[in-house]
């Protein structure tokens, strides 16, 4: 088996970065807290080259450089990142995982590992994977270092050596890519430094103590003489060193939800700076789902309000879609609809990726509306007319006049080609039903419709023919219902349906012919 190992050194540098773009060049440090005596998780190189580093507190480091810019930690941001490194690894490998979080000195790191069996065949060499992957990263603005050995171990260890090793803007430009054929593994693992493999302090203190600085020094001596002496808890690191192949392959992908949240610095209490916000979520969640040859299927948007209350909603989309633009109108069109009720402190947007809906044209008739375009507009007039009140009329199974089912739309096929109709057939009349009917004012001779004054139709009635009764509901004073239609033709050419409420004595036009 062969592994890849993507790793990301900084993770709360480059997941904040990843958020706000124009942080770039700039000297930024990462604090653990809000407030001066904050200790500081990560600097960028800017600021370690102005003498700020890790484990000083904000005060500390503002002495150093006056013109350094704090972040606090965003544990949503950081796991968002961690999500768009599986999603880089994903758009390349059939089958990637997450790796557990690291500890100590690690602890900060993100680490992804990717199956390379048999990626040759695809990218010509391991190498071609390996650059592909470091691609991948960059696009979704994660510098990583790439490495591929048998396991996983190893190859972590090789990333973890290639990040040390080459500076943060040479794996920016995607110089960082390192492949360990099986014959050579050995002898580069040896070469390492023993702190690569992250023992704990106790551990570590006594593998000083005892002169062992190399992975090489460390794999000469017998495992169950070290076992004895140091504890249990140097057979991990025997193993890692020895690099041992996994037990277990590597899993296969997960279900295709996607995520992206932040949290605000400040509260935000009007609909400009919010869109704004959503905005970049929105840019992020689909660059990953464009990585992985997906497109955004319902959006979920979760806002945390001042004072600890959420608001929850879901926003429609009828065809899978990749516009930012057509998206974010419909995000805007939620939120003026239904403001939140409080400033918004927390921001996630998440959806279900889905493959995008393939449009297949008539090569002889004019392009129809594409399906994503079809559905941006259905999901605009959802929002504008209200839920349930855009779609299909259906026939419904009722005994009630006028009840219809509204079903979701959905483009008809493509009609085929048929034969020229034959002239001079019967001619044949639609009935389109008014809802609600519209008032009308008859005058009635022997119980019959004589003259009619409506919205629609007006004059002498020249033809009738009727009445139908319908009633029903008997058993119900607000429900029943009786009705004696009529088809009438009046003299300016109008031919309508009249409907005589006999229960309240009114008189409606129920429906027009065309």
């Amino acid at each position: 088996m062969r592994v890849a190992c993507l790793l990301v050194p900084d993770l709360p540098l480059v997941a904040e970065r990843r958020a706000r773009p124009e942080l770039a060049g700039r000297p930024l440090a990462i604090a653990a807290g809000p407030g001066p005596r904050a200790e500081l998780l990560a600097v960028s190189p800017e600021a370690a080259r102005a003498r700020v580093s890790t484990h000083q507190s904000v005060a500390q480091a503002r002495a150093v450089c006056a013109a350094l810019e704090v972040r606090v930690a965003s544990p949503a941001l950081e796991r968002a990142t961690r999500d768009a490194l599986l999603d880089a690894a994903l758009s390349v490998a059939p089958r990637a995982e997450l790796a557990p979080r690291g500890t100590g000195a690690w602890l900060a790191e993100a680490r992804v590992f990717a199956d390379a069996t048999g990626v040759a065949a695809l990218h010509r060499s391991e190498t071609g994977f390996a650059a592909a992957l470091a691609a991948r990263a960059r696009a979704l603005a994660l510098p990583a270092a790439v490495a591929v050995a048998g396991s996983r171990g190893a190859a972590t260890l090789a990333a973890r050596h290639l990040a040390a090793e080459i500076p943060a803007r040479l794996r920016a430009e995607g110089g960082a890519v390192r492949v360990l054929s099986a014959a050579e593994e050995q002898a580069f693992l040896a070469s390492l430094s023993v702190d690569l493999l992250d023992p704990d302090d106790a551990l570590a203190e006594a593998l000083l103590r005892f002169g062992i600085r190399r992975v090489g020094e460390l794999t000469r001596l017998p495992r169950a003489a070290l076992a004895t002496r140091l504890g249990p808890s140097v057979l991990p690191l025997l193993a890692l060193a020895h690099g041992e192949p996994d037990a277990l392959p590597i899993a296969a992908p997960r279900e295709g939800r996607l995520e992206e949240a932040l949290d605000l610095e400040w509260a935000v209490d009007r609909l400009e700076p919010l869109a704004f916000v959503l905005r970049g979520l929105l840019a992020r969640l689909l660059a990953r789902l464009a990585a992985r040859r997906l497109a955004c299927g319902e959006l979920d948007l979760v806002l945390g309000l001042a004072g600890g209350g959420r608001d929850v909603r879901r926003i429609g989309v009828a065809a899978p879609s990749l516009d930012p633009r057509g998206l974010l109108g419909l995000l805007r069109l939620s939120l003026e609809a239904r403001p939140p009720t409080a400033p918004v402190e927390h921001a996630a947007l998440a959806t279900e990726g889905r493959p995008l809906r393939p449009g297949q044209l008539d090569l002889f008739r004019a392009a129809g509306l594409a399906p994503d375009a079809l559905g941006r507009l259905l999901a605009e007039l959802a929002l504008l007319c209200g839920e349930g009140r855009v779609g299909t009329p259906a026939v419904a199974d009722d005994w009630r006049p006028g009840a219809f089912l509204l079903r979701p739309f959905e483009a008809p096929p493509a009609p085929e080609a048929a034969a020229p109709a034959a002239t001079g057939g019967p001619a044949v009349l639609a009935l389109r039903a008014l809802r609600p009917p519209l008032s009308a004012e008859v005058r009635s001779l022997h119980g019959r419709p004589e003259r009619l004054r409506s919205a629609v139709a007006n004059g002498h009635v020249l033809r009738a023919a009727g009445p139908w009764r319908t009633s029903g509901a008997w058993w119900s004073r607000e429900e029943r219902f009786a009705y004696d239609h009529y088809d009438v033709q009046t003299s300016d050419g109008s031919v309508v349906r009249l409907r005589h409420d006999l229960l309240h004595d009114a008189w409606e036009v129920d429906a027009i012919y065309d």
